[in-house]
């Protein structure tokens, strides 16, 4: 399968963290890119920096999303989608935790890659049948969506439905030329993520990281994310779990520095 020239990305989840690090690295390794989340002030700016455009969307609503659609078709050829919205809520017990926030999770980390893809997956075939060569749909999802622990369950259970999501699409997409890649992070130390995980408690979100020695950062994960979509058309990475050396499993962080034992 052939490539070439200017290829163009959309990226949802862009305002900051993995999405806003993946926009930079898109740009930076050529791509025209277009950005997706719900805070134009950010986007705005991620733009200025970076020279990507962006589009705001709240992606749990399908007009927002048929919209983006409509905006992507005027505006050019669409080669990749980087899903990367998503977040967590609570580290409760499935007995003790509220439904409302299991409800949120399962519509963004779920719900809401289910609405892109069906919405911009039309888009990709066009660009293939128009210039040939291939497409990508990226889905970034857990480590959560692979291993169950004490107080993920509702973040662990919409993992695992997007890691689903994801290998059902594949067999799907099975003799078309789009790639269906999934990047699994381990514990990545973002602005947000923990703080939102914790109803913004700046103190309880810190102590996820403390005494962790490096964690991934959001270029790591926008690194990995970037390798995956430059690899020959022929070879798709089906699935990138990608953990800082600390992490052996969701539930097993080392703290403190890392030295051989004996």
């Amino acid at each position: 399968m052939k490539r070439g020239g200017t290829r163009r990305a959309v990226v949802t989840g862009a305002s900051s963290g993995i999405g806003a690090a993946t926009v930079r690295q898109l740009r930076a390794a050529g791509w025209d890119v277009v950005g997706v989340a719900r805070r134009e002030d950010r986007l705005a700016a991620l733009a200025a920096e970076t020279g990507a455009s962006f589009f705001v969307a709240d992606l749990t609503r399908q007009a927002d999303v048929d919209a983006l659609a409509a905006h992507l078709a005027e505006t050019g050829p669409l080669h990749a989608v980087v899903n990367n919205a998503g977040g967590a809520k609570g580290l409760d017990s499935v007995e003790g935790s509220d439904a409302a926030d299991w409800q949120w999770m399962f519509e963004v980390n779920v719900i809401a890659v289910k609405r892109v893809i069906s919405t911009l997956l039309p888009l990709l075939r066009d660009t293939v049948r128009a210039e040939g060569g291939g497409a990508d749909i990226v889905t970034v999802t857990s480590i959560a969506g692979h291993v169950a622990y004490v107080g993920g369950g509702g973040y662990n259970a919409a993992k695992f439905a997007a890691h689903a999501l994801t290998a059902v699409l594949r067999l799907e997409l099975n003799g078309e030329p789009i790639r269906v890649i999934e990047i699994a992070p381990g514990m990545v130390h973002t602005e947000e993520f923990s703080l939102v995980r914790f109803g913004g408690d700046q103190a309880r979100a810190d102590a996820v990281y403390a005494e962790v020695p490096n964690p991934l950062s959001a270029d790591d994960v926008a690194e990995t994310i970037v390798h995956a979509l430059g690899r020959p058309a022929h070879v798709d990475l089906d699935l990138i779990v990608v953990k800082p050396v600390a992490q052996s499993a969701p539930h097993l962080v080392a703290k403190g520095e890392l030295r051989p034992r004996g």
